[in-house]
């Protein structure tokens, strides 16, 4: 007999789900809210939520303390979270500049952690050996067994792909080769998907601070490409997902000098990227124009590097200080056509290098100047540091393994 309708399993696993979203987004919340929220009857909710703490996958914490001097009557709120040591997750983050290999808690805590330095002739086989030999030694030396272990996320940069053979057809990465080889090295279950979108995800999701109407985040990632997410309710607007270097191609500055490749001129890539910033400094590096980055380089503009850059403008290179203040304004400008194109909550930066609260202020005064304090209220930097890149990879395991399959094993779901 054809059957119709959603099966009780499929229902069980929905409403685990929203169960797990909700302690999320919350954090620490009592049966009663959670029955409210999902219009769901108080026995309802305790038949799934006592199931899921016999699994050890959400836990009681204690009476709800209320504010006021005097508590309401009746039976007292019990509230339970997410037990974050239920299961651990490995995070593997493959991006231009760096294999970052890690392991952290369901709220992305930080345990271990490897990270090996690369660049454009990094081969394949190196990050490959790396990447192994990383997840051996992280499970090695925390005692884990496969059983202790949700499973491992890969976050893969977009210009990574070619060099790890992951081909691309109509803007969709296939993993497929990338995973089978994987595949032949361990038995945990894989995800793979753009450590972009991972680290987006990474900054809604380990946030320590819970915000019930935080849900809107916009993110930008700087690089040799620029990078962009969008959220709508916490998750990635779909049509993003494999375009996030559609940014790049936006024109920020039409009267531009700068023409890039693609033929565009005044886009983000030719204006913002490092390698536009080199072409501009190239061009006025001298002793005459430059002069502290000229002595600090030793007269070779081959020797120049981002540290060289820094002190240069701290200095009063006057050349380097021109360029870096037109990027900074041309950075608000980007800033100010993001937010009012997608109208985030926060804008989120990653990977920017602003040495200081300073640095960062002035970029924030620059927006203000360009779009008003509005929208300079909502720049925020990552929360995610340099040497935790992997954290992209976790974020990506932990949204597809734990909350999207209701906290349901995985073991037989590769």
């Amino acid at each position: 007999m054809e059957q119709h309708g959603i099966s009780k399993l499929d229902l069980k696993r929905r409403n685990r789900m929203q169960v797990l979203k909700i302690l999320k987004q919350r954090g620490p919340t009592s049966r009663i809210d959670i029955a409210g929220t999902l219009e769901l009857t108080r026995a309802a909710v305790t038949i799934i939520t006592n199931e899921m703490i016999e699994q050890g996958i959400i836990q009681e914490i204690g009476e709800y303390k209320h504010v006021t001097e005097k508590a309401p009557r009746g039976r007292k709120k019990i509230l339970i979270d997410i037990n974050h040591h239920y299961k651990f997750v490995i995070g593997v983050t493959v991006e231009e500049d760096i294999v970052s290999v890690g392991l952290s808690t369901l709220a992305g805590a930080v345990l271990d952690k490897r990270n090996l330095a690369i660049n454009e002739k990094t081969d394949y086989s190196t990050i490959f050996d790396f990447t192994e030999k990383s997840i051996n030694e992280v499970l090695g030396d925390n005692c884990l067994d496969k059983n202790s272990i949700l499973g491992i996320g890969f976050g893969i940069f977009p210009t990574m792909y070619s060099r790890l053979g992951i081909s691309v057809e109509d803007g969709e990465p296939d993993y497929a080769k990338l995973k089978a080889a994987i595949r032949e090295k361990t038995e945990l279950p894989l995800v793979f998907d753009n450590s972009v979108k991972g680290t987006a995800m990474a900054n809604i999701d380990f946030l320590k601070t819970k915000d019930i109407n935080r849900h809107n985040i916009a993110f930008l990632q700087y690089g040799n490409t620029m990078h962009f997410v969008v959220t709508n309710l916490n998750d990635p607007i779909v049509s993003y997902d494999n375009r996030t270097n559609f940014v790049d191609k936006m024109i920020i500055n039409p009267y531009s000098d700068m023409t890039c490749p693609c033929g565009r001129r005044g886009c983000v890539e030719s204006e913002l990227t490092p390698s536009a910033t080199m072409s501009k400094l190239r061009e006025v590096f001298s002793a005459e124009k430059t002069p502290f980055l000229y002595e600090a380089a030793r007269g070779s503009f081959e020797n120049v590097n981002q540290d060289m850059i820094t002190m240069a403008y701290e200095k009063d290179d006057k050349a380097v200080k021109e360029i870096l203040n037109g990027e900074l304004t041309l950075l608000a400008v980007l800033l100010n056509n993001l937010y009012f194109s997608t109208n985030p909550q926060k804008i989120v930066l990653h990977q920017f290098k602003f040495q200081n609260e300073k640095a960062f202020q002035k970029l924030k005064d620059a927006v203000t100047e360009i779009g008003g304090a509005l929208v300079s209220s909502k720049i925020e930097l990552s929360i995610i540091e340099d040497k935790h890149r992997f954290l992209s990879g976790c974020a990506l395991a932990i949204r597809e393994l734990f909350f999207n399959r209701g906290g349901f094993d995985t073991s037989s779901n590769n």
